[in-house]
């Protein structure tokens, strides 16, 4: 457990350099299972989620060298099929490694996987997709056992456009006998960048960013190099904080095509967005105006994982924001830690309404998961007095150095260990 002790009131003014993506990274280092020889990854910081991914791929038999956001990974002793529970129970997108897994050796076992507890993530989605490529699969207390002789491709339906079963129906697909179709896909930018990486291991994989993905199985893939696209939920982040502190943040390798809808948010709300040659300029120097209505949405609508920092925003807000959390039924319980610090929300099934106040005050509050813990540090900052963040390290899962970077924008932010 560690604290993060934040004296707010600065306006947050410099420059931050955005990371690779936990959300691209996560699926492309499972993806190199597929590989028969050697990846290096670049751009990928030591977030606590990437190296249990890491400890998992170790688990199954790779060979990993990792320094300076740089991972080689060779798979070519890759031996067990069976996935290590303790890791599969810290990590939801361990789930990721079954289908490469299936589609090398033709068997999988694997526990249940864990993660934030921000609502049901069920995986029968991926098990529908994976049984549509000729996947047998047997479900045990506790346990699921995958096997096929070859996968086969198909025409694979999605009844919700799950971004986890949309990545791990095109990588098994990927060495799959014949074309696969994904109907209804999931058309997060991560999925172009997971589509990049197996194309540039001699992948055939076409249409990712649309509804409709076309993967042509081959019967080999080999290793590559390639760097992750930067992170849009840390860059959104980012983004907020300036609004919510009356700052400007230059946010360098922002892809500013991939936060579209938050932009749009934000300028509504009388924050000035400049885009620059390697990244865009967030300036915002009067208090914020309340949005009218936010509703989380697949992408591209406005992303579930932006709904607590920008509800962390609303409670500071001129006006009355209304905000619906259509993805992950969870996701609310940062508000009892807000209303600790003196927010007005008032919470009902999947909506709250949010009444902005001129301060929030300083307090101990505590992370329930990963967003929110970030929310909770933007809080902080914006808050009168001092804040107190107990965090057991869910904030590190997804942000890497997220104080530092605070303090090096001017925030007045300690970390301690308990």
């Amino acid at each position: 457990m560690k604290k993060i002790v934040i004296c707010g009131g600065n306006s947050l003014s410099g420059e931050v350099e955005i990371h690779g993506a936990k959300n691209s990274l996560l699926p492309i280092l499972a993806a190199v299972v597929l590989a028969s020889g050697e990846c290096k990854i670049s751009n990928c910081p030591p977030l606590s989620d990437v190296l249990t991914m890491l400890d998992l791929l170790r688990d199954i038999g790779c060979k990993i060298e990792y320094a300076d956001q740089t991972v080689r990974i060779d798979t070519r002793s890759i031996h067990n099929y069976s996935m290590n529970d303790g890791l599969m129970h810290k990590l939801r997108s361990s789930i990721f490694i079954l289908g490469p897994l299936l589609a090398r050796m033709g068997k999988a076992e694997l526990g249940y996987p864990g993660g934030c507890d921000i609502g049901i993530r069920p995986i029968d989605l991926h098990l529908k997709g994976l049984r549509d490529l000729g996947v047998t699969v047997t479900e045990t207390e506790g346990h699921v056992l995958c096997s096929c002789s070859r996968l086969q491709g198909s025409e694979v339906y999605l009844d919700y456009p799950s971004v986890g079963a949309t990545e791990n129906v095109m990588m098994a697909a990927s060495l799959a006998q014949g074309a696969t179709v994904i109907c209804n896909a999931a058309k997060e930018p991560e999925i172009v960048d997971l589509q990049n990486f197996i194309n540039k291991m001699g992948g055939r994989i076409s249409g990712a960013g649309t509804g409709r993905i076309v993967i042509h199985g081959v019967e080999r893939l080999e290793g590559c190099e390639y760097s992750a696209m930067p992170d849009r939920i840390v860059t959104g982040t980012f983004m907020i904080a300036s609004a919510l502190t009356k700052g400007e943040i230059f946010i360098k390798n922002a892809q500013r095509e991939c936060v579209n809808v938050l932009a749009g948010k934000l300028r509504d709300g009388g924050c000035e967005i400049l885009d620059e040659d390697k990244g865009i300029v967030v300036r915002c120097h009067d208090r914020f105006k309340a949005s009218n209505i936010i509703e989380t949405m697949p992408y591209p609508g406005f992303p579930t994982d932006l709904q607590s920092p920008m509800m962390t925003l609303q409670t500071v807000a001129k006006g009355t924001c209304i905000l619906i959390e259509n993805v992950f039924e969870n996701r609310f319980r940062l508000t009892g830690e807000l209303k600790k610090m003196g927010a007005d929300i008032t919470v009902k099934d999947r909506m709250a309404v949010i009444r902005g106040v001129e301060k929030l005050k300083g307090a101990t509050v505590n992370t329930h998961d990963l967003r929110g813990g970030a929310a909770l540090v933007l809080a902080g900052l914006a808050a009168d007095g001092i804040t107190v963040v107990k965090d057991d390290g869910l904030i590190d899962r997804g942000y890497f150095e997220l104080e530092k970077q605070l303090k090096a924008l001017g925030g007045e932010i300690v970390v301690l260990e308990e």
